[in-house]
């Protein structure tokens, strides 16, 4: 993957530099929204993940955009924020965004293992549910679960 232009934060005061508060905006969200490239074509879906081990997981259908972009160019962007809110000013280009955000870049992997797949299928399932489920095989045939191995990851916050 090539240098990504996301390296250097130029407010240095919002930046987030521990991996361990990091982690937990992760952990603590359901959806992130997952930015993909065709060609010099942006595409922009939100999805639901799970988080473990430090790759990010999600599920589709075996066929549809997403996964037609990601057979061509496995390179993603992902952003997953909290705290939305704003900051009012009595200026009309002052008001900010109070946030915590966690931007990342990686690469998306087909995960072909049954028992990762069912392990990340648990994950996002845990997210909404307290109960436990089988993954009847032909269920487990028609969805996609994809690896989001991150390459690099940024944190900011303000107005917390």
């Amino acid at each position: 993957m090539e240098k990504h232009p996301h390296t250097v934060m130029r407010r240095k005061d919002r930046e987030i530099t521990d991996r361990t508060e990091i982690d937990a905006i992760i952990r603590s969200e359901k959806l992130m929204h997952l930015a993909l490239v065709d060609g010099d074509m942006p595409f922009l879906v939100p999805v639901f993940y799970a988080f473990d081990n430090g790759a990010l997981y999600f599920h589709s259908a075996q066929a549809g955009t997403k996964i037609e972009i990601l057979k061509r160019n496995n390179n993603v962007c992902f952003e997953i924020s909290v705290d939305h809110g704003f900051i009012e000013s009595d200026e009309a280009c002052d008001f900010e965004a109070r946030h915590r955000t966690v931007i990342g870049v990686g690469k998306a992997l087909f995960v072909e293992d049954a028992t990762e797949k069912i392990k990340a299928l648990d994950l996002i399932v845990a997210h909404f549910s307290e109960k436990t489920f089988e993954y009847p095989k032909t269920n487990l045939e028609r969805t996609a679960v994809i690896r989001i191995d991150i390459v690099s990851i940024k944190g900011k916050k303000h107005g917390l």
